[in-house]
């Protein structure tokens, strides 16, 4: 019996493939070898150049108009981003246990193109890597001391702070955001490898708006998709340089200035351009797994030194106080703790819709031959497992300390960027463990950014994986560049105005989400019943030739 012969979609047939009048990159143009979309490619680098020359011109201005504006947008749209939120958890949850969770990306006979281990290392890397390196210590530490609101509004320092610190770190890096990359994922990946579809994140309203996606609401989605790229890219860069170049001086006392970040760009940017030419399997995949190794050597010395059995018990408390609130720390009616409220979750929620095209994008470039219930359950479950696991550990043992006088912590959050290095040096072997995080923020800065170029070069080049070589190298530079002239010509203020300017993309691209909840179900259905009628079918011609 071949596969899918009388079996209904358990192992599907071939995927069903549509008729398009388009071919990606058919409005591309050639130009100094390059390959480029002109609508989405001339528009987005104007903007984006734009942007900058703004915040670096009038970085007072810039600064107090752009984040006057999304704390507006945060306070003015918490119950929006909320309920959003909740109905795409419910979605991706409600088709991974539908029977479209059995259609396969790409077919029934495309397989995947990357082992598990290593897909799992990739999705982690280019999703929350970084975030997690910086805040697995200082978010459950934060919400412990009331540093910036508690939920709640529990008090500060007290038993009930420290039961929710962990529950409540859990609610912002679980579910949700990876219900959202998974949406977005899922919708290019399906519309891409099983209806021949360009790469780009126009694909995902195609259901709803058919041929228009081609011209201006389609190019207005690629557009959105690579500003919010490149600039939340070398905003975090630069963000990252000037945090690192602190962890340098705290540890070794060595010069944290405007150099010393340079600097660190500039290796971070020459390493992403060796991955880059490498390829995604040699190159993002190898150094993802090379996270994984860093990752796990951290998370045991912090077991072995921290305070092991209190560690191992939070892994429980963690999960069980995540779901005790959950739905309460969803809930935005009534809320008085809007210091937390806005400043954490609606912050949170932000910045992963606003980067779920980048996220989403690479997901689905490394998804093919994966079942969709697969796809869905993997880059949910793994993710909060991981989270579960770090979070707790290192929370956990900051927390130990702040309660217990121990080193700097005890005197609460100064600079959050240091709270790592400073639970590292009442450990020992801290400081070689601190070079070993400082080792680890590199490669994920490597893997983000090559992640990146990617995304970028894909949507520029109107959906086309076969983009000139240079072209990627070329958008790796850029968005270290970028990070480079925000960090000399305007400081922190440069960088915060832009990261203002990237959340602020989270209103629209919320909108389009919820439009891709339906849109990929049509997909999904249509998919499901080509299938099916394809499948009885050749079960009754089968049937006849026997008689």
């Amino acid at each position: 019996m071949s596969q899918g012969e009388g079996t209904g979609i358990e192992e599907p047939v071939d995927t069903v493939q549509h008729d398009f009048d388009y071919e990606p990159g058919e409005h591309n143009i050639a130009w100094l070898g390059f390959d480029v979309h002109h609508p989405v490619f001339g528009t987005s680098a104007f903007v984006a150049l734009v942007s900058a020359a703004f915040v670096l011109s009038f970085p007072d201005l810039a600064s107090g108009l752009l984040l006057d504006m999304r704390n507006s947008l945060m306070a003015g749209f918490d119950w929006f981003f909320s309920a959003s939120a909740a109905v795409i958890i419910v979605f991706v949850l409600g088709v991974a246990v539908s029977p479209y969770g059995r259609i396969r990306l790409g077919g029934s006979e495309a397989r995947p193109d990357f082992g598990f281990l290593s897909w799992i290392s990739m999705l982690f890397s280019a999703g929350v890597g970084i975030g997690m390196t910086f805040y697995g210590a200082a978010e459950p530490l934060a919400y412990y001391t009331g540093w910036y609101g508690t939920p709640f509004n529990v008090a500060a320092n007290s038993p009930a702070a420290e039961n929710l610190a962990l529950g409540a770190t859990l609610f912002n890096w679980g579910l949700v955001p990876w219900s959202i990359y998974a949406l977005v994922g899922l919708g290019i990946a399906f519309f891409t490898y099983n209806s021949g579809l360009p790469v780009t994140p126009r694909v995902l309203l195609f259901p709803l708006f058919g041929d228009r996606i081609w011209r201006w609401p389609g190019h207005v989605v690629d557009m959105l998709a690579i500003l919010a790229t490149i600039l939340g890219l070398a905003t975090s860069l630069g963000l990252g340089a000037r945090q690192a170049a602190g962890g340098m001086n705290f540890l070794f006392d060595f010069d944290g200035g405007l150099q010393t970040q340079i600097i660190f760009i500039i290796i971070i940017a020459l390493v992403t351009i060796l991955s880059v030419v490498r390829g995604l399997d040699r190159g993002i995949r190898v150094l993802s797994n090379v996270t994984m190794l860093l990752a796990l050597v951290l998370l045991a010395y912090i077991l072995v030194f921290g305070p092991t059995g209190l560690i191992l018990a939070s892994y429980g408390d963690a999960l069980v106080q995540y779901g005790e609130n959950i739905l309460p720390l969803m809930n935005w009616i009534g809320r008085d703790d809007t210091t937390y409220f806005h400043g954490w979750t609606i912050f949170y929620w932000a910045w992963w819709i606003s980067w779920s095209p980048f996220v989403g994008l690479f997901l689905a470039r490394i998804s093919r031959g994966r079942t969709v219930r697969e796809f869905i359950t993997v880059t949910l479950a793994a993710p909060l497992l991981i989270a579960l696991v770090w979070f707790s550990s290192f929370g956990t043992s900051a927390i130990y300390q702040a309660k217990n006088n121990i080193g700097s912590l005890a005197d609460g959050i100064g600079d959050v960027s240091l709270v790592l290095f400073q639970l590292f040096e009442n450990l020992p072997y801290g400081q070689i463990a601190s070079v070993l995080a400082l080792l680890l923020l590199v490669v994920f800065f490597v893997t983000s950014s090559d992640s990146g170029a990617l995304v970028v070069d894909s949507v520029a080049a109107g959906g086309k994986i076969d983009a000139p070589l240079q072209q990627r190298v070329f958008w790796a530079v850029i968005i270290s560049l970028f990070a480079v002239v925000l960090l000399v010509g305007g400081g922190a203020k440069a960088l915060d105005s832009l990261q203002a300017w990237t959340l602020m993309a989270a209103l629209p691209f919320t909108i389009i989400l919820l439009l891709t909840c339906f849109s990929l179900y049509l997909g999904l259905r249509t998919e499901y019943s080509e299938i099916h009628k394809t499948t009885n079918n050749g079960i009754e011609a089968h049937g006849s030739e026997n008689k």
